[in-house]
């Protein structure tokens, strides 16, 4: 069954209503910074901490005369608190929440990606050693190359995704930075005690120097990040196309009962799920360039950065975890067909092992550019006339000249191949 991909968890982070909340409890982190210093009441912290709310409904309604979120929410806050909201955002301005809260946000939704990264990590793995010894035509340039393993493919893409979980978990930490220092970042209206107090609480680190903003770079390194793990699903995603095509045919989508693949032609079985993976990359890697362009801004501070992190930040985190989630659910039921890998790899003839008869006849002596021309000829001659490499070899006297037709027989052993197999998985699954 290929699950559903409603992703609760993810959407409620970007909720209004989360974001909000975040930015409720750097503020009240802020209060008891304040108040450890003296600075606020015991007795106004204590009502603050009861009290402070908001409603979202009201927020927007605010904001749309005040044409400020920031004010919206406290104005809201204040309505909730009465006369000791006085205290709240004291000595702040409005990035050292908007930042500190953005921080907290990405760094939840960087744990439900790295969750989905370590789950499609096992079906990486199971597969990997489900068809680690099945063969298959190994192409290069979409023509026959030499035989592999499909087990070897997902070996590979399981060491992509490890890069992939060391990158997410580097881009989590990068992001878990606040700030609360005031109008351009120095200190002047709060003590730089009230910073490290806030950032302790919400398990957050000071950003050692910083303008009005955090600096986007981080913010940068964290889409990237996204980006390339939407490299690594569409890397998978077209493979499992090319694979699906009819004249390939040697592994599917799962197809579910009462799937239906073509409003006009019944019999089709299209790679659906794997095409919506690849369209998708292309948005995640499009928000990552809008993460660049959000790095410089005019002096200490402007907004331009604001309005493109709204969309991208939400909008690719989101699609991280679904496409996460879809192609585990795509791997889980992949359909593999051991036998079409077989006929794939009798399509060429036999030609695959034209470099093992190259090798071994400059083991004889030849010089190479002598056993490539011999070789090569006789590659040509068999794939014209559709005949088999290994007969043709035998009948070519400039090579039997060199090479019996036992040693001939003798290249063709398709275990050459594979024979460096548990090698390769060792060092893989250590």
């Amino acid at each position: 069954m290929i699950p559903r991909y409603s992703m609760p968890e993810m959407a409620k982070i970007w909720e209004p209503e989360n974001k909000y909340r975040k930015w409720l409890d750097v503020e009240i982190a802020a209060c008891e910074a304040w108040a450890s210093l003296g600075e606020i009441p015991k007795k106004s912290l204590a009502t603050i901490k009861k009290r402070a709310n908001f409603s979202v409904k009201r927020i927007d309604r605010i904001e749309q005369t005040v044409k400020h979120d920031v004010i919206a929410f406290l104005t809201s806050v204040s309505e909730h608190v009465g006369p000791d909201a006085r205290y709240i955002h004291k000595g702040l301005t409005s990035s050292d929440i908007g930042d500190t809260a953005l921080a907290l946000l990405m760094r939840e939704a960087a744990d439900i990606i790295i969750d989905d990264i370590k789950q499609l990590m096992n079906v990486l793995k199971a597969n990997a050693h489900k068809y680690k010894n099945t063969l298959q035509m190994g192409r290069s340039h979409g023509i026959h190359a030499e035989p592999t393993t499909f087990g070897l493919t997902f070996a590979l893409w399981h060491e992509e995704m490890k890069r992939n979980l060391f990158r997410m978990n580097t881009a989590r930490e990068t992001i878990s930075y606040g700030q609360l220092s005031g109008p351009v970042g120095t200190f002047s209206s709060l003590p730089p005690f009230l910073e490290k107090f806030v950032c302790k609480k919400l398990g957050l680190k000071p950003a050692p120097v910083a303008t009005q903003v955090i600096q986007r770079d981080r913010h940068a390194e964290y889409m990237n990040t996204l980006a390339l793990i939407a490299g690594a699903i569409e890397k998978m995603a077209v493979e499992i196309r090319h694979l699906q095509r009819t004249e390939v045919l040697e592994a599917e989508e799962p197809f579910e009962k009462g799937q239906k693949g073509s409003s006009a032609m019944p019999h089709k079985r299209n790679p659906v799920g794997s095409e919506n993976l690849s369209g998708l990359a292309r948005v995640v890697r499009s928000n990552a360039m809008a993460a660049m362009e959000n790095i410089p801004l005019w002096h200490e501070r402007d907004i331009s950065h604001s309005s493109v992190e709204r969309i991208i930040v939400p909008d690719s985190a989101i699609l991280i975890n679904y496409m996460l989630v879809r192609l585990t659910g795509i791997l889980k039921g992949i359909q593999v067909y051991p036998e079409r890998m077989k006929e794939n790899i009798n399509k060429s003839y036999g030609l695959f092992c034209s470099q093992r008869v190259l090798l071994k006849l400059t083991e004889k002596g030849l010089s190479r550019e002598n056993a490539y021309r011999l070789v090569q000829k006789t590659a040509m001659k068999s794939w014209q006339s559709r005949r088999p490499f290994k007969d043709l070899l035998k009948k070519e006297g400039l090579i039997t000249k060199h090479l019996s037709a036992k040693e001939i027989d003798s290249l063709f052993d398709l275990k050459f191949y594979t024979k460096n197999v548990n090698y390769i998985f060792r060092r893989v699954f250590k």
